[in-house]
């Protein structure tokens, strides 16, 4: 979360209602660490990361819709082949 603080906070100054992507647990090898947030802006605009890799495009999309909806979602990314399917 440290890596985005900067963001994070000018945006809630400027009164922005952004995305928050934040990786809350892993399990065996994990790309990035519990605490790895992912920012997307009002401008549509990706700060920080939370793998490193196919998970950030859905991640992205799903911070865009809660954005949209209001609506606070936990979702789970695995490695079985239906789901890296899924996130692409």
């Amino acid at each position: 979360m440290r890596d985005v603080m900067r963001e994070l906070l000018a945006w809630w100054e400027a009164g922005e209602t952004i995305g928050v992507g934040t990786v809350v647990a892993t399990f065996q090898s994990a790309p990035r660490p519990a605490g790895a947030s992912m920012l997307v802006g009002p401008d549509g605009s990706a700060v920080g990361s939370v793998s490193g890799g196919c998970v950030e495009g859905a991640v992205y999309e799903e911070a865009q819709q809660v954005v949209e909806s209001g609506d606070p979602v936990l979702e789970r990314y695995g490695v079985s082949d239906d789901d890296a399917s899924r996130s692409g």
